[in-house]
């Protein structure tokens, strides 16, 4: 009995082995030759920025120290500083993108569990009716028999030729790009809530001088009557002075639209709609600018998380081409069951049910009508598309640093100049203004050189303005305080 036993079950396996080595030799037939990415990852030295390595060189500008995170709190205003966390905690968006996340993280999970075994249960209980004039033989032909099965069933998927393991690197790809999406998301928000409060500073700004302007011709009508009942100014004169306060309290209404304007972006930022916003703001030239590079810094690839995203999408669609590939191989299975099986519920948990089987499961693609390579060219498509819309992302971060940089030394330039066109202005309104009292001066010269002297206020407010939208477009540009090392050990978590 052992002889028969053996020599029944050893060509068995011999032939499974067999068979195994003979689809291993078809797999080398896969064919996808001439299916391939095109695009190529562009330089950092094809923009302007050097390699990570060479930052020791004597001829490159030394990096400048990294943002913080929470880059805000350097401007010192607690004010902006609650309306950022609030915005950060409550804000739909960023519920958006944590959503992304958790779903991108899911799939890699589901990923990583295919390469373990699988196994579950069954329970199966049939009253059935047996054909008479089919394969079963008498008595059980033509009889009305219960029939049972209880069964355990395990597979196990031998990931020869890494399918498996492209695929959990396509997942891992898309849940770290995912993070770094959720990150950028943050830093975009931050920085809106930021220019929306400064935007509405120089608002506030610029409402002072609107109501100075206000009070200035308001006591300049007075002097204007006085004259007049004094018999040294003409009606022609009054009717000017008089003229320019409507324009004044116009350009009050004006400017307290955009002041509500700018509440309602504020609150919708923070999630405060439905509560009346009235932040208590810190006077515009109360806010001094902080001090950062004004150079491009060599590792700005690295900083900006929107760029990490793209370069993690790239990753995950070269997995992805990488998976389509070994859909050309074999796909081997280790496959086994064991459990009871009767015909008759009484005898279902006898001994004598037993059953049990073992063996590999082995498919490989012989015919597909081209569908895997078709397949293939789309997945190269797609990493095509991933590189290149990387590179464009590149390309353009470079270009908007170098916008912001460009714009902060102009705006800088440009607040010394105006600044002596404004005492300039001021000096001709006051002399203006003296004549005028003296009786040597007309009122036209007064109007006209208050004219030139609220544009230069105007001005003066618009450029402290965009000193700070400026200098948090830049923060923007810069990555925020993006670490793609925080952001790769919370993702491993």
């Amino acid at each position: 009995m052992t002889h028969t036993t053996t020599s029944h079950h050893a060509p068995a396996w011999g032939r499974m082995a067999l068979s195994a080595t003979a689809l291993l030799v078809l797999s080398a037939c896969a064919n996808f030759s001439g299916i391939s990415s095109s695009a190529k990852l562009i330089e950092p030295k094809a923009v302007g920025l050097a390699p990570q390595a060479s930052q020791a060189s004597a001829d490159l500008p030394p990096l400048a120290a990294p943002l913080d995170a929470q880059w805000w709190l350097a401007y010192q205003d607690s004010q902006l500083n609650t309306l950022i966390t609030q915005a950060l905690d409550s804000h739909p968006s960023l519920r958006v993108a944590q959503a992304r996340l958790a779903r991108a993280q899911a799939v890699s999970q589901h990923a990583e569990s295919n390469g373990a075994p699988q196994v579950n249960g069954s329970l199966d209980m049939t009253h059935q009716r047996f054909t008479a004039t089919g394969m079963y033989p008498p008595p059980l032909a033509g009889s009305v028999n219960d029939t049972g099965t209880l069964q355990a069933n395990a597979s196990w998927e031998l990931d020869f030729f890494g399918k498996n393991r492209s695929a959990l690197d396509t997942a891992l790809g898309q849940a770290r790009a995912a993070q770094a999406d959720a990150q950028a998301a943050r830093m975009l928000l931050a920085s809106n809530v930021a220019r929306t409060y400064f935007a509405l500073q120089r608002v506030n700004a610029q409402l002072a001088v609107a109501e100075r302007t206000l009070a200035q011709r308001t006591q300049s009508k007075a002097l204007v009557q006085d004259r007049v009942n004094a018999g040294l100014d003409t009606q022609l004169e009054l009717q000017q002075s008089d003229s320019a306060l409507p324009e004044a309290r116009f350009q009050i209404e004006v400017l307290k639209e955009q002041q509500a304007l700018q509440l309602n972006m504020l609150a919708a930022l923070t999630s405060q709609q439905n509560v009346p916003l009235a932040p208590t703001l810190t006077a515009q030239a109360a806010i001094e600018p902080i001090a950062l590079s004004q150079t491009i810094p060599l590792d700005l690839l690295g900083r900006r998380a929107d760029i990490a995203a793209a370069r993690w999408r790239v990753e995950a669609a070269s997995s992805d081409v990488a998976n389509a590939k070994t859909l050309f191989y074999p796909n081997v299975n280790l496959v086994g069951f064991a459990g009871l099986s009767s015909i008759g519920f009484d005898k279902l948990l006898k001994n004598e049910s037993q059953q049990w089987g073992v063996g590999p499961a082995i498919r490989l693609p012989i015919f597909e009508a081209g569908r895997l390579r078709a397949n293939l060219k789309g997945k190269a498509a797609d990493l095509d598309a991933a590189i290149e819309s990387y590179n464009a992302l590149v390309i353009d971060a470079v270009r908007d640093v170098a916008d912001q940089l460009a714009s902060a030394k102009a705006i800088q330039r440009q607040r010394v100049e105006q600044a002596a066109a404004q005492a300039s202005a001021e000096a001709a309104y006051a002399i203006a203004t003296q004549r005028y009292k003296a009786g040597l001066g007309t009122y036209l010269n007064v109007l006209s050189a208050e004219t030139a002297v609220l544009a230069q206020r105007r001005q003066a407010v618009d450029l402290n303005a965009r000193v700070l939208d400026t200098q948090i477009q830049l923060i923007r540009a810069l990555g925020g305080g993006y670490s793609a090392e925080a952001d790769s050990l919370h993702a491993a978590r």
